[in-house]
């Protein structure tokens, strides 16, 4: 063709492809070679070429039909394309999920997919579910639920769902520092998107923050499966995107820019705000209807067109009025910790300060380049893509980095103490404040401090100066009143002294009077019990025990021994196989005993009698327990545990729940509550009246050997295999101090009287005390050469009986052994030392010293 016509074949390209209005010599030469009428197509060439003429040319009124660094809004619709698939599936993943999230990377263009896609959608959609009833877009900013919480409650009185749209959701870490407040606008959004609530949520979040939100584990959960990911546009849909919106304003675009940019931009994340603000300078220099590579690369293309726009700009301003576009701009982005900087909306009166006149004329020029957006009374920096874009600022940004977090702190610090009513408690003391103060001179020469923040460090100066004068004179008085205390204190101190040593000297004198009186009392006491030895055993058995308890003397001793060595009183026989289990009841009237044969028998304890047999078991009878008021014993076996009326001689019930034997019963002081402790490491309570279990306490690994209520039944005591004794809450049923430190299985529990000692005997051979509120061990009790299965304390808790399966009963002076950890006992080693003749008659007893 073209050496048909005499021109050039980019010419005669040009001219089929419609790109610019060709010559009508072109046009001619065309016509002919294609066997055309000439005179047909020489009129419809001046035709269109009067219709290019009446077209306005470049102006500035015109509306581009491209955004810029600006995000697409809903009224943009006409001007959005490239997206259509990806809006198809956010339609239908919403309609499948009431909350859903929409995640890419910086620049991706979710904004502008939500906004000028989906929301235009929705309004138009045939779907009644999806059509709204409301659509609200929010930015979480620094306070997402002070700020935004009336637009959490849907619309009332309205059919159809509110939507609502939560764009930059990484503003909740980015700008929301009070991580409570974050979590709780969190569990809002997922609150109100319950299948009840009539409230939708869409959220669009960077992807290199999306971790953050995924650390919130039901939020996690709610969009495991309502999650989009936004991709680069692929090259159809680049090519919609740079063609199309020139298309709907009457314009056309030169192929070879189409190509230039789709090549440039095609597998670039993050690029669409370059690729839009390269083509909104490439129509500020557009030659008619055309937008042409030439244009193009005077704008300096998709990576250089932003940085020769902000260049342009801040070249041509005055030094005053560079330096205030530098603190607009640094004003406007957040330092990123870890992660990408981000922009921060600022309200419009934290920049116009009193430090630059010249603040609003720089903020309208910012403005008109679309290098900042004005939204009602807040300033947004345009695009994200700004900081990486232009190199300027990022060395900006990049030289200032720790002063401008410095900076942020500061501003949220200044804000939340006006929001206090600027309550002094919230002013900067102390590192923050010194280091505020050097970053941000009191001069701030440069204007970098609003009035707010001035006010903010000044109050906080001041404060430091009145608590550090406070604090001197407070040194003073304390200094003046330190010397006349101690002046005072050396005169107490003296007659004091004079005083103690008068007191001692008479304490020692009363000692001595009192000690030589037990002394003789107990003497007095041993001599009547030996002379009641032959007539009254028992008086003299409780003489020859009164005496010793009096004062341990050589005679006391020896008649403790020698009743100590009387026959029994008494054999109870009827058991075919050992007693595992002995108790008497509360009145002291009635003892029970239980056997290898599994039979119980309540016995007479005045007459030796025999008042009933209770059977029906199974198992060796190994511990049991009466009621506070006597009319029932507990009993615990090889096989279960059981409940008996006293006065029939009947079971009332069997309690079922342990899985093996139960070793160990024990009822509460106030008979309400009984607890059972089984081979199976649990322990059970049961109500008594109901025979109900009223709660399981687990925790041990092994068997549970021996249970015990305090005397205020507020507290139960587990021994167990597992080397440990736990303390219970009974209030709660939770543990409330495990007692270690033992080297063998714990066999025996037992409370003082008070409550505030817990005695432990187990198979190591050796005997504990432990103090219950700290859980420590006050001291260890030796002497025994086997286990220690028995423990027991008198009832005025000044002494503690232990008994092993080396024979042996061992009674121990409580008090002298918490004075003396290292030796227990009742003074040297081997007193009160105990052998039963008999296991069945521990009475019958040889005394060794």
């Amino acid at each position: 063709m073209a050496a048909r016509t005499d021109h050039g074949a980019s010419t005669l390209s040009q001219a089929a492809a419609g790109e610019r209005l060709p010559s009508l010599p072109v046009v001619l030469a065309y016509v002919r070679a294609c066997g055309g009428d000439p005179e047909e197509w020489e009129e419809r060439w001046r035709q269109a070429a009067a219709e290019e003429a009446s077209e306005p040319r470049a102006d500035e009124d015109a509306e581009p039909p491209y955004r810029g660094l600006a995000r697409f809004e809903p009224d943009d619709a006409a001007l959005f394309f490239g997206r259509d698939q990806l809006i198809d599936d956010l339609l239908h993943l919403t309609a499948h999920h009431r909350i859903t999230a929409v995640v890419g990377a910086s620049g991706s263009g979710k904004s502008s997919l939500l906004r000028a896609g989906l929301i235009p959608r929705l309004r138009t959609t045939d779907n009644a579910d999806l059509r709204p009833a409301a659509l609200r877009v929010i930015t979480p900013g620094a306070h997402p639920l002070r700020d935004h919480e009336q637009r959490l409650v849907p619309k009332e009185g309205a059919e159809g769902d509110t939507w609502l749209v939560v764009d930059q959701t990484e503003e909740l870490y980015t700008l929301c520092t009070d991580s409570e407040e974050r979590t709780a606008f969190i569990d809002r959004l997922l609150t109100t998107a319950a299948p009840d609530s009539r409230l939708r949520v869409l959220i669009a979040v960077r992807a290199d923050f999306f971790g953050h939100l995924a650390g919130h584990r039901p939020l996690a959960d709610a969009l495991r499966e309502a999650t989009l990911l936004v991709p680069p546009m692929n090259r159809d849909e680049l090519r919609e995107a740079v063609v199309k919106p020139a298309q709907v304003a009457g314009l056309i675009v030169e192929r070879t820019l189409t190509a230039r940019i789709i090549g440039e931009v095609d597998g670039e994340p993050g690029a669409l705000p370059l690729m839009s603000h390269a083509l909104l300078e490439t129509w500020h220099r557009r030659k008619g209807r055309a937008l042409t590579l030439t244009a193009y690369e005077a704008a300096g293309g998709v990576h250089g067109a932003i940085a020769q726009t902000a260049e342009d700009l801040y070249t041509h301003l005055t030094p005053d009025q560079a330096s205030c576009a530098r603190r607009i701009l640094l004003r406007l982005i957040t330092p990123g910790e870890g992660a990408q900087d981000t922009r921060r909306p600022v309200p419009r009166e934290e920049l116009e300060t009193d430090a630059s006149p010249a603040t609003a004329e720089v903020l309208e020029r910012l403005a008109k380049t679309r290098l900042v957006t004005l939204d009602g009374h807040t300033v947004h920096l345009a695009h994200e893509a700004l900081i990486a874009a232009w190199p300027r600022l990022r060395k900006w940004i990049d030289e200032d980095r720790d002063r401008l977090r410095l900076h942020r702190q500061l501003t949220d610090a200044a804000h939340t103490w006006q929001d206090l009513g600027r309550d002094p408690g919230a002013l900067y003391r102390g590192t923050r404040l010194a280091t505020a103060e050097e970053s941000f001179p009191t001069t701030d020469a440069d204007g970098d401090l609003t009035p707010l923040e001035r006010d903010f460090l000044s109050s906080s100066s001041t404060a430091r100066h009145r608590e550090e004068a406070a604090a001197a004179r407070t040194t003073r008085r304390l200094r003046q009143f330190a010397t006349t205390v101690s002046v005072l204190l050396v005169l107490a101190l003296t007659a004091g002294l004079i005083a103690w040593q008068q007191y001692r000297t008479s304490e020692q004198q009363r000692h001595q009077a009192l000690t030589a009186q037990q002394i003789a009392l107990s003497r007095q006491l041993a001599a009547q019990s030996a002379g009641l030895l032959d007539s009254n055993p028992d008086l003299a058995s409780l003489l020859a025990v009164q005496a010793y308890r009096t004062s341990p003397t050589r005679e006391a001793t020896a008649s403790l021994f020698t009743a100590a060595a009387l026959p029994l009183k008494r054999r109870l026989t009827g058991h075919s196989g050992f007693a595992g289990s002995v108790a008497f009841s509360p009145d002291g009237r009635t003892l029970a005993t239980g056997g290898g044969d599994g039979k119980i028998r309540l016995w007479d304890a005045a007459t030796g009698e025999r008042r009933a047999t209770l059977s029906g078991r199974t198992d060796a009878v190994v511990s049991m327990t009466f009621s506070p008021d006597g009319r029932t014993l507990a009993t615990g076996s090889n096989d279960t545990a059981r409940l008996w009326d006293v006065t029939t001689g009947r079971p009332r019930t069997t309690l079922t729940g342990h899985t093996k034997g139960v070793g160990s019963v024990a009822s509460s002081p106030d008979g309400r509550t009984l607890a059972t402790g089984g081979w199976d490491g649990k322990s059970q309570l049961w109500d008594v009246a109901t025979s109900k279990r009223r709660a399981t306490l687990s925790g041990h690994t092994k068997g549970v050997e021996s249970v015990a209520f305090s005397p205020d039944g507020r507290t139960l005591a587990t021994g167990s295999g597992d080397k440990t004794v736990r303390l219970w809450d009974m209030a709660t049923g939770r543990p409330r101090t495990i007692l270690s430190g033992r080297t063998d299985a714990v066999w025996a529990v037992a409370f003082s009287p008070d409550g505030r000692t817990l005695a432990t005997g187990g198979r190591d051979g050796k005997a504990r005390l432990w103090d219950v509120t700290t859980g420590r061990p006050r001291t260890t009790l030796t002497g025994h050469t086997g286990g220690v299965g028995s423990v027991a304390f008198s009832p005025d808790g000044h002494t503690l009986a232990t008994g092993s399966n080396d024979k042996a009963v061992r009674l121990w002076d409580v008090q002298m052994a918490a004075r003396s950890p290292a030796e227990g006992g009742m003074g040297r080693p081997g007193y009160g030392t105990w052998r039963p003749v008999d296991r069945a008659a521990p009475r019958s007893a040889t005394a060794t010293t």
